[in-house]
């Protein structure tokens, strides 16, 4: 209802106006006019379709470990409440000994961007492996159980987090862990990770963004705790590829990191900061904003075709701007905006605007031209003349159509005096003639002098029409090579944006 039935009625409205006379000029303005609304309709609309944002799954597996009794697969409820007992202490036997903490993380999806500059949306999956001295059991005491699951809030666990953050994370967490037979815990977890990131948004919507991501524990020195890969950053970066490469707006490039010591006064933290890069997938944009703007251009440059002084060329072009102006009005909300600069795609609709608006002043300078100096019939200027039906006619290899050939009521004045004068011969001519006769001869003259001056009349405004003609050409010419040169330009900086 909202979206097949109204497109269709679009439609079979563009089918029924093919039965408008096609010598009226209203059809191309009423064919230009449903453009615009359907173009206002699939903009509108667009809310209305699903986007593919496909959220993997991440399985977490854990490890577990502790004393037991002949009776008991795994160690007892005893021995593990006296680990529980020390949670608040961290599990090292020596205390001068840090825990090392190591460190892994997915990246499966990018949520999305908040203001459209400054906050990235990324869900993510933590995963920590560390020692706990007090969790260790002989597995051929315990019925051969070499790991179990323990709830998380009854052990201890570093303080890591993403220094990024600039709210709370509302992910869901895992309840518990996994501890193995000699110690070594593995924690995974849900991140759904709202990170500060500064957007280079100029190449949008081929746009591609470098965010970082900063492990490390927040309290603890490295003397207490210390942070290390838990993985290669080469294969991070493959695990997470597979789970964004069809997932949301974001392609995934590459994921790069290092581990750094981060010092503040005298104290000294270990950290791991990973640099994500991820590229916008911009087909959304090129189909929802480049290519109407496109077809709006294109019906602009093919609207010079139209006869300039048979059709209101500057109606036309004027609904044709209104139009554009409500579609910038309608996707200014698909651009991003920031204060630290402009988007190219925004300078793109500024132009193709400016340049529509230029197209609309040299319609009414060449209206200007083919109708009020033609109506005051006053004769073409010598350099006009020149300059415009001599050089730059060549110069468009503009060929004027052949004229009538002349007649010799075309040497006959309009002068009132002369045409007495000529009156007078013909009575004279006929001294003897009735004067009914000299009446007619009178009536003829002046009949054959409004005729030679209808002529004189059309032959001045057949030579303005040339020259209106003339700077018409010129003038598109003109315009068609600047937007050649402005579409390859644009282009070609798009295209290398696009296979950076």
């Amino acid at each position: 209802m909202n979206l097949i039935v109204p497109s269709t009625f679009l439609m079979m409205i563009d089918l029924f106006s093919s039965l408008l006379p096609a010598q009226n000029v209203a059809r191309a303005s009423f064919k230009i006019t449903l453009i615009l609304g359907y173009t206002v309709f699939l903009l509108i609309m667009n809310d209305l379709l699903p986007s593919s944002a496909e959220t993997p799954l991440i399985t977490a597996a854990v490890l577990s470990e502790l004393a037991c009794k002949d009776s008991h697969s795994g160690p007892t409820y005893e021995s593990l409440q006296s680990v529980f007992d020390k949670k608040p202490f961290r599990p090292a036997t020596n205390l001068s000994n840090p825990t090392v903490t190591n460190i892994s993380f997915t990246l499966y999806a990018v949520l999305g961007v908040l203001n459209l500059c400054t906050v990235l949306e990324k869900g993510s999956s933590l995963f920590q492996y560390w020692h706990h001295e007090f969790l260790q059991w002989d597995p051929e005491k315990c019925g051969g159980i070499t790991k179990i699951s323990l709830p998380v809030e009854e052990l201890w666990m570093p303080d890591i987090i993403v220094y990024e953050f600039i709210d709370e994370d509302k992910s869901q967490r895992c309840p518990y862990i996994y501890v193995n037979h000699t110690g070594q815990i593995r924690y995974d977890r849900m991140l759904r990770v709202l990170s500060s990131c500064n957007l280079e948004i100029f190449n949008f919507p081929f746009d591609v963004q470098k965010c970082s991501l900063t492990f490390g524990s927040y309290m603890h020195t490295i003397r207490d705790v210390r942070v290390s890969l838990a993985l290669p950053i080469e294969q991070i970066s493959e695990n997470s590829k597979k789970y964004l490469e069809t997932s949301g707006e974001w392609e995934l490039v590459k994921i790069q990191g290092e581990t750094d010591i981060l010092k503040f006064g005298i104290d000294e933290w270990d950290i791991i900061t990973f640099w994500v890069t991820i590229k916008r997938r911009s087909v959304l944009y090129v189909v929802n904003l480049i290519i109407p703007s496109s077809f709006l251009m294109l019906v602009d440059i093919m609207s010079f075709y139209l006869p300039p002084h048979s059709v209101d060329r500057a109606s036309f072009k004027m609904t044709l701007i209104l139009g554009y102006t409500v579609f910038l009005l309608i996707m200014n909300d698909l651009l991003p905006s920031t204060a630290n600069g402009t988007p190219l795609i925004g300078i793109y609709f500024s132009v193709c605007l400016a340049l529509m608006v230029i197209s609309l002043l040299e319609t009414v300078i060449i209206t200007n031209v083919l109708h009020h100096n033609a109506m005051k019939y006053r004769p073409v200027p010598r350099l006009v003349r020149v300059l415009v039906l001599g050089y730059l006619a060549r110069l468009i290899c503009y060929t004027r159509p052949p004229s009538q050939p002349e007649t010799p009521s075309n040497n006959i004045t309009t002068d009132p005096e002369k045409m007495k004068n000529v009156e007078v011969s013909m009575v004279s001519l006929s001294p003897l003639a009735s004067p009914e006769l000299q009446q007619i001869c009178r009536d003829l003259g002046m009949v054959r002098a409004h005729i030679d001056s209808l002529r004189l009349q059309q032959d001045l405004e057949e030579e303005w029409i040339h020259v209106g003609y003339v700077l018409d050409y010129l003038l598109f010419r003109v315009y068609l090579v600047l937007i050649t040169l402005y579409a390859l330009v644009i282009t070609c900086m798009w295209c290398i944006w696009y296979n950076l």
